[in-house]
């Protein structure tokens, strides 16, 4: 069951939209606990994935990792699509 509010949040899957290839790539990246990803950048995060794995991921990825940010620091819970307008707009040539 995925969580409501950041604060009931116990592991990444808890996260709406996050499940275990998105936990994998938060433990890739370093991230050790779910509350530390109120203070990432989620463009960052996506930069840092594709180098690491030595692959373009798809920009989907990157909207998910803006809505678990977004959660993670108080945000509703929302569906990772609707973050892909704000991406499109603020990194248009992704």
């Amino acid at each position: 069951m995925k969580s409501s509010h950041f604060s009931h949040v116990k592991k990444f899957t808890d996260i709406p939209n996050i499940g275990p290839a998105m936990q994998k790539n938060f433990e890739l990246l370093g991230i050790k606990k779910p509350i530390d990803l109120a203070k990432k950048d989620a463009f960052k995060m996506y930069k840092d994935i594709c180098k690491k794995t030595g692959t373009r991921h798809d920009p989907c990825v990157l909207d998910t990792y803006m809505a678990a940010v977004d959660f993670m620091n108080g945000g509703k819970p929302k569906p990772w699509w609707n973050f892909t307008d704000t991406r499109k707009k603020k990194y248009p040539n992704l």
